[in-house]
């Protein structure tokens, strides 16, 4: 009898291995997509943000616009609790965007 019940333990660590392995590879390709998806819609952000700094320079606007920052900086802290995201996370993340876009409109305007 112990022979038995340590073939149904095997077998069972053995399907239960397999199942963790299955969904650990489809965690992996959801997360695969999902950065993608982020690679792609920062690139569509970018171009939008290239256009802005164009404007900015035709007009000899500043690269930078406080106001709207803080504003966009509270919208994404806000999304960003909304989406179960650490804000703090969400706000650096913006951040550092947001200081990208800057470099880019100052090389417009040089």
């Amino acid at each position: 009898m112990p022979t038995r019940c340590s073939n149904r333990k095997a077998g069972l660590l053995t399907d239960t291995t397999t199942l963790a392995a299955e969904l650990l590879k489809e965690h992996r390709q959801s997360i695969d997509r999902l950065d993608a998806i982020l690679v792609y819609t920062l690139g569509e952000r970018f171009k939008h943000t290239q256009a802005v700094g164009k404007l900015k320079a035709e007009h000899d606007l500043p690269p930078s616009d406080p106001d709207r920052e803080a504003v966009q900086i509270a919208r994404l802290e806000d999304l960003a609790n909304q989406a179960n995201l650490d804000p703090e996370f969400a706000k650096n993340f913006l951040n550092f965007i947001i200081q990208e876009v800057i470099q880019h409109h100052r090389k417009h305007q040089q």
